[in-house]
């Protein structure tokens, strides 16, 4: 994986790992990568300093602060890290018994294949599935003595070679997972924490369920080449280009970005300006800050000027999920499904 201009694509991780109370639109979730590119991603790894054998968004940790995106890179990022990937594991003794997870999406991967009796403790942001035991670790800022006090054998977290340099001098292994290109690396990931945690199987049907629901959704929506649309990170107007994970997702149905043209730096994350979207009038609207600042149909509707967008205009404002938007585990199915009920309801442009 590219390492350069690290501290940037980590600002970038923490908008997309997950984008809860206060999306952090330019630090990035802590832990969690998310550009959206073409290049290839590697899928989890493992690091470990013990003998026996062990084991991606990016994320892993969460996010939130409500500072402005700072400029970053749209690098791929997928799973990534270390040195030693361990070999594949049969569950059992061998496997993995006492997990700490400090990154959202990693902690979704970890039940989603059935490996969440394993875990012992999640960060404040990993409360999906609701039965996690949501713990005060931080993804931003991971605590090592308050990690290592859980006595875990595995730590899944986001990329930060400092945290994972002080797990491994005490002998507590690593998966590490970084934000996605493409959604060829999201199943590169989920593959890897099968693999990893002798979930293989499960692994391999979590991915097979995703790729086959994706696909009907995509199938499902009407052809929406022609229809422009705005997807609203927060409400001070920071958005995100194509370049980005996010961006990818939308691109599937044909969909024109209207912020690409405004990303002078190309941080992939720019801040729009009222007369900007009014002038662009997008077709739709998306916001991923219902739950961080409390955004609806109505408060859009609410604002000076833009009753006067098509978007407000139509009743094409979609309410989405924070959390949902901003990680790439298997609730990405969610976010897609959402584009196409509502490009469904619109129909195919004239």
């Amino acid at each position: 994986m590219i390492r350069s201009n690290a501290r940037a694509r980590q600002l970038v991780l923490r908008l997309l790992c997950m984008a809860t109370p206060m999306l952090l639109l330019a630090a990035a979730c802590g832990s969690d990568d998310g550009d959206d590119s073409t290049a290839q991603a590697p899928a989890a790894t493992v690091t470990s300093t013990t003998a026996a054998p062990q084991p991606e968004p990016v994320e892993e940790s969460p996010p939130t602060t409500t500072e402005a995106p700072a400029s970053t890179t749209t690098e791929a990022a997928a799973a990534t890290t270390s040195t030693a990937p361990a070999a594949a594991l049969d569950e059992g003794e061998h496997a993995y018994q006492s997990i700490v997870s400090i990154s959202p999406t990693g902690t979704e991967f970890l039940y989603a294949i059935g490996a969440g009796d394993r875990v012992v403790a999640v960060d404040s942001y990993s409360y999906y599935p609701p039965e996690t035991p949501v713990t005060d670790l931080s993804g931003f800022n991971p605590n090592i003595e308050a990690i290592a006090s859980y006595e875990p054998d595995l730590v899944v977290m986001g990329p930060d070679g400092d945290v994972i340099a002080s797990l491994d001098a005490l002998g507590i292994s690593t998966l590490v997972i970084d934000a996605p290109a493409t959604f060829e690396d999201v199943y590169a990931q989920i593959d890897g924490f099968g693999e990893a945690l002798g979930r293989q199987e499960a692994a391999a049907q979590l991915i097979a369920d995703m790729q086959d629901r994706i696909a009907e959704l995509i199938a499902a929506a009407p052809d929406a080449t022609g229809l422009s649309y705005y997807h609203e990170l927060t409400d001070s107007l920071y958005s995100v280009t194509s370049g980005t994970f996010v961006g990818h997702v939308y691109s599937l149905f044909g969909l024109t970005n209207v912020a690409d043209p405004a990303d002078e730096g190309g941080s992939g994350y720019p801040q729009l300006s009222e007369e900007y979207l009014l002038d662009a009038d997008p077709d739709l609207i998306f916001l991923a800050d219902t739950l961080c600042c409390g955004q609806n149909a109505e408060t859009v509707a609410a604002r000076p000027g833009w009753p006067l967008l098509s978007a407000v205009r139509n009743g094409h404002v979609v309410e989405l999920n924070d959390d949902i938007v901003s990680r790439w585990g298997p609730r990405l199915v969610e976010f897609i499904e959402a584009i196409s009920d509502a490009l469904t309801a619109i129909g195919s442009p004239s």
